[in-house]
């Protein structure tokens, strides 16, 4: 059986995408508006969304010095 491509990603397998940590994924999504859903307990991300997010400079700390 093929793997699914558009399927949802966990924090940490968005996390290792984009290569940064699950404590950054989680403040971004805090304080970053980072395209992420909640079902249940866990977030899960779809690819071509946080794609997207990154692009338009999503990830960019808008403030010096500020996360």
């Amino acid at each position: 059986m093929a793997e699914i491509e558009d399927r949802w990603l966990s924090v940490d397998e968005i996390g290792k995408y984009i290569g940064v940590s699950s404590d950054t994924i989680y403040r971004w999504i805090d304080k970053h508006a980072m395209p992420a859903h909640r079902m249940g307990r866990l977030w899960k991300f779809k690819k071509d969304e946080v794609d997207e997010w990154v692009m338009a400079g999503g990830a960019a700390d808008k403030a010096n010095g500020n996360s």
